[in-house]
């Protein structure tokens, strides 16, 4: 099943699962609903008008801005160049039901994130570090020895080539 709803002036086909980017919207927790529902597709090839109770709720994924757009201004042969760029906020929004003409179509529940373990990765990395150190602090250190001076024959001999 599928719908078509109009969101920020404009019209997305959107299924249980989608995720879509609208313009900026904001929910009571997290949660959007969109009544203002354009058609509903039931079955393949079915498309039909929704009744006044349709309505498509969506989840909030993420609040963002989309990628720069460069607006350019130029006129030829006047030396007149104008650049300004734009970033337009949006929010994603995952569908998770579309109810129409009686029937609901609901998305499946993801399966949870389980935290990665980046301490464990951390403490190894900690312990390899403090080993390298230990290792330099043993080494006794070779001091570089200075560059002996250039002596003035060499200079003046490379004066009168």
């Amino acid at each position: 099943m599928y719908a078509v709803i109009r969101a920020g002036g404009k019209q997305y086909r959107v299924a249980p699962g989608d995720v879509v980017r609208v313009e900026t919207v904001e929910g009571p927790d997290g949660k959007v609903a969109f009544s203002d529902i354009l058609a509903v597709s039931n079955e393949e090839g079915q498309v039909s008008k929704p009744g006044s109770n349709a309505h498509v709720i969506g989840q909030v994924v993420e609040q963002g801005r989309g990628s720069k757009v460069l607006v350019f201004h130029y006129k030829r042969k006047k030396q007149y160049k104008k650049i300004a760029g734009h970033r337009q906020p949006f929010t994603a929004v995952r569908i998770t039901e579309i109810s129409a003409n009686g029937k609901t179509f609901t998305a499946p529940e993801l399966p949870k994130k389980e935290p990665k373990l980046k301490k464990v990765k951390a403490k190894a990395h900690e312990t390899h570090k403090a080993e390298a150190k230990a290792e330099t602090k043993a080494k006794p250190s070779a001091k570089k020895k200075a560059a002996p001076p250039k002596s003035a024959a060499k200079k003046s001999a490379h004066k009168k080539k």
